[in-house]
């Protein structure tokens, strides 16, 4: 009975270790290969559990899922001769898990190798294309070209490239302070030339309206002396009639611009006998002196 029951156990626990070796499970993430002294004896692809031969064959997990590779910055030469500072990156899966474990075995070296592959691609295609290229709607075929070129190359690891992107293509730092340099320098000049066309214009304006100012003062002068002439005209026309109808009005506005004309200034100083005809107008309206009043006291 003890003998039989050792037996039994011994039996369960031998079948428990080869069930245990014999059963696996694939999730929905992965996928499995199966190989048999290292060659492939199928691929498993749906999840759930699996069973093999225990001891015999052998099970490896590859991930399924798309996954990224980011190699890193790659500075390459365009056509026209500019450099640029390229970060791309990479999204593949797993399309042949056999030929992926016996090409790479895992997701390390696989990213290594396709971060080779991808700054290759990008040299050989951008070193074709200009700076304007990168830059312009043609990009989307740049992509299309360095992807195709990732993809022929990484079928021989069992990959599918999904995408190839530039996230950044920048110029170097010592291009970048050329190129800086050269648009200030640019920049300035445009401002000069600006400046000095506004400096001509400034003088021609200026010029122009000194002209304008001349031309409107002359004008202005010539219809003052016209004016002044006419008026002087028709003053004297009113004292010509005035004196035709009373020559006295005529000596006593005479009179009184030798008074004016002799005594505009404050230090004007006359000698003149009192009793002179040049004074008779001070002390009457008519010219003449009365009797009874006093000569007045010459100064």
């Amino acid at each position: 009975m003890n003998r039989t029951l050792i037996i039994v156990g011994f039996s369960l626990v031998v079948g428990a270790f080869l069930l245990s070796n014999a059963l696996f499970t694939i999730n929905e993430t992965q996928q499995a290969v199966v190989l048999q002294f290292g060659a492939k004896v199928k691929v498993l692809q749906t999840p759930g559990l699996k069973i093999k031969l225990p001891f015999i064959q052998n099970v490896v997990m590859i991930d399924r899922r798309v996954l990224d590779v980011d190699p890193p910055v790659e500075q390459v030469i365009l056509a026209d001769q500019k450099r640029l500072d390229v970060d791309a990156f990479a999204r593949y899966r797993v399309a042949d898990p056999y030929v992926f474990y016996q090409s790479v075995g895992n997701e390390v070296v696989a990213e290594q190798r396709l971060a080779s592959v991808v700054n290759s691609a990008l040299r050989r295609v951008l070193g074709n294309v200009t700076l304007l290229a990168v830059l312009s709607q043609e990009r989307t075929k740049v992509m299309s070209d360095i992807k195709a070129q990732v993809n022929e190359e990484a079928k021989g690891f069992g990959i599918e490239i999904v995408d190839v992107r530039i996230r950044r293509a920048d110029l170097p730092e010592e291009t970048s302070q050329s190129i800086f340099a050269r648009m200030r320098s640019e920049r300035e000049r445009e401002a000069a030339e600006a400046r000095a066309q506004g400096q001509e214009q400034s003088q021609q304006i200026r010029s122009r309206a000194d002209r304008e100012r001349t031309v409107i003062l002359a004008d202005a002068q010539r219809d003052a002396q016209k004016a002044r002439g006419e008026g002087d005209n028709q003053a004297l026309r009113i004292i010509s009639d005035a004196t035709n109808r009373d020559p006295q009005f005529y000596a006593f506005y005479r009179s009184l611009e030798a008074y004016r004309n002799a005594m505009h200034s404050d230090d004007t100083t006359l000698v003149l006998s009192p009793t002179g005809d040049f004074f008779r107008y001070f002390g009457s309206i008519t010219g003449a002196v009365p009797a009874s009043t006093p000569a007045p006291a010459g100064q």
